[in-house]
């Protein structure tokens, strides 16, 4: 896991060897938030390590969506709101038992009993600071946080240099979906110049336009029934090609 970088004005990334995951660090008003942090023990004990040397205290975790590796905590950040979008939340409480176990299977040393203890974000936004965008695409409740006063646009598993747009089996119509949502992030990253994804590099100037626009191509073939060109599929990512082919058929209505 690498250190823990700051990337704007009170926003901090830590990012993991397993699958590139960034674990997010967000100073608010009273506090700091804890935004997907991830993955295995040792790491969540280093980003703890971090967070103490910041000498704020935390007063919040925020998951973006309901996937095992976006739910997970560490004893050391405290017994405080963990909180996700009210249909995120909601899934996230009924396939509990399922998350444990992937997170158990995947990573080693998680705390297993904090995993998906995340409960409804409030109306008035409780502790998270910046705007909350909600849409269907990927996961039900996904969420980007946008932080326009720092320039920052949090897009959970959107807008990655690794990661081709995946689709979520429990929704119907995520090509509409996809497109929907990244409408939404194309109003937002408007007020951006860094964007900062679940998985992946974090996108800086240029990069932030050019994110958005693989991920419009890519979903846009499907809606045309094309195969895709893109530079995150490959030899090099065997990996995302089951992933890619369950795109193909549900893009396809199979």
């Amino acid at each position: 896991m690498g250190e823990l970088n700051q990337v704007a004005d009170g926003v901090w990334v830590r990012q993991s060897e397993w699958v590139w995951t960034n674990s997010i660090v967000v100073r608010g008003e009273d506090g700091l938030i804890l935004i997907d942090p991830g993955i295995d023990g040792s790491e969540l004990n280093l980003l703890a390590d971090d967070v103490d040397r910041l000498g704020i205290p935390v007063v919040a975790g925020f998951c973006t969506h309901p996937h095992w590796d976006h739910l997970l905590w560490h004893p050391r950040f405290g017994d405080v709101p963990r909180y996700a979008t009210p249909s995120a939340a909601h899934l996230a409480g009924q396939a509990r038992e399922r998350a444990r176990a992937m997170a158990a299977e995947s990573a080693s040393g998680i705390p297993l009993d904090l995993v998906a203890l995340v409960t409804p974000l409030p109306a008035n936004g409780g502790r998270m600071p910046g705007e909350i965008i909600e849409h269907r695409a990927h996961a039900v409740g996904h969420a980007a946080v946008l932080l326009a006063d720092r320039g920052v646009l949090l897009a959970g598993d959107m807008l990655s240099d690794v990661l081709i747009p995946l689709f979520d089996f429990r929704q119907d119509d995520q090509v509409g979906a996809y497109e929907a949502a990244l409408d939404r992030l194309d109003e937002a990253v408007g007020h951006v110049d860094v964007v900062v994804p679940g998985h992946g590099a974090v996108a800086e100037g240029p990069e932030v336009a050019a994110r958005l626009a693989a991920d419009r191509a890519y979903v846009d073939a499907l809606r045309r029934g094309a195969e895709p060109v893109d530079a995150r599929l490959g030899p090099h990512a065997d990996w995302l090609l089951g992933p890619h082919r369950s795109n193909l058929e549900q893009a396809r209505g199979r």
